[in-house]
């Protein structure tokens, strides 16, 4: 363990007594917990340790090697062609479920799905909920689906996936100034900015580059939210942490909405965007 983890630190990988962990108890077929009470390690599990190893060394997310990403109080399915859900989004969730508190059957859009992360964690959490996830990309609208799936077959209450584009003026027409809640984790890397390797080689482009300032795909955001949304409704948007008032600035000046704010991540980094719509 001492020798994969060392390994692991020295290709750059920020966790890597962690990672080594959780690889070993993916070899092995166990929870991580069990590796406390590990006598030995069997040569068939200590070769697909290995090649685990040097997989996560070349920075192949830890996510794409398990299969699974925690979130919440979901384990969600991911992989190649699909963005995998950060921690730092469980706290948009959360804000998300403090304004649907009290709606019996809140209406609830969430542009730019990708795993699925936030509406289904939502409608898990809040059963009553009526959850679209829209999704742009073929390669991850596969894995909201599986997700989606997944969910449904373990009794949370069944989201509608949708292939769509967050942008398309065509976007849910019928839902119309229905929604009580629009969310997003839309694209929003600066068009030539430097991000890890796990994030530049097996992140889908689609859910990362956001143009010039990455906040191109935000401002059409900004036109169907506004469309969507009754008024009264509210809008939560994740963002880089270097956005944390040009966001702000783009969707006041959008001129739809109040209540405008900024919120941290649990490092005090700026993380996501709220407002309300007017009207």
């Amino acid at each position: 363990m001492g020798g994969a983890a060392a390994r692991l630190a020295e290709a750059g990988v920020e966790s890597p007594r962690v990672d080594a962990e959780l690889l070993l108890a993916h070899a092995l077929g166990v929870p991580r917990a069990r590796l406390l009470v590990l006598d030995e390690v069997d040569d068939a599990a200590a070769t697909r340790f290995e090649a685990l190893v040097a997989q996560r060394a070349d920075r192949v997310p830890l996510q794409h090697l398990t299969g699974r990403a925690p979130f919440r109080y979901l384990e969600l399915a991911v992989g190649p062609g699909v963005f995998v859900p950060r921690p730092e989004t469980e706290q948009l969730v959360g804000w998300a479920l403090e304004r649907l508190a009290g709606i019996a059957e809140p209406v609830v859009v969430d542009l730019g799905s990708g795993s699925g992360a936030i509406a289904l964690s939502l409608a898990h959490e809040h059963p009553g909920a009526q959850v679209t996830a829209v999704e742009r990309d073929p390669g991850a609208i596969a894995w909201t689906r599986h997700n989606a799936g997944a969910r449904a077959a373990a009794g949370d209450t069944p989201v509608d996936v949708l292939a769509g584009d967050m942008t398309d003026p065509g976007l849910l027409r019928e839902l119309d100034g229905r929604a009580d809640l629009v969310v997003s984790n839309p694209p929003y890397v600066p068009d030539g900015a430097r991000v890890p390797r796990e994030v530049a080689d097996h992140d889908p482009p689609l859910a990362l580059w956001g143009g010039p300032d990455g906040l191109d795909v935000v401002r059409g955001l900004l036109v169907t939210a506004a469309r969507l949304l009754r008024p009264g409704g509210w809008l939560g948007i994740e963002h880089a942490d270097q956005q944390g008032e040009s966001l702000p600035a783009v969707v006041r000046s959008h001129g739809a909405f109040t209540d405008v704010d900024d919120h941290p991540d649990l490092a005090g980094r700026p993380r996501y965007t709220t407002a309300r719509r007017s009207g």
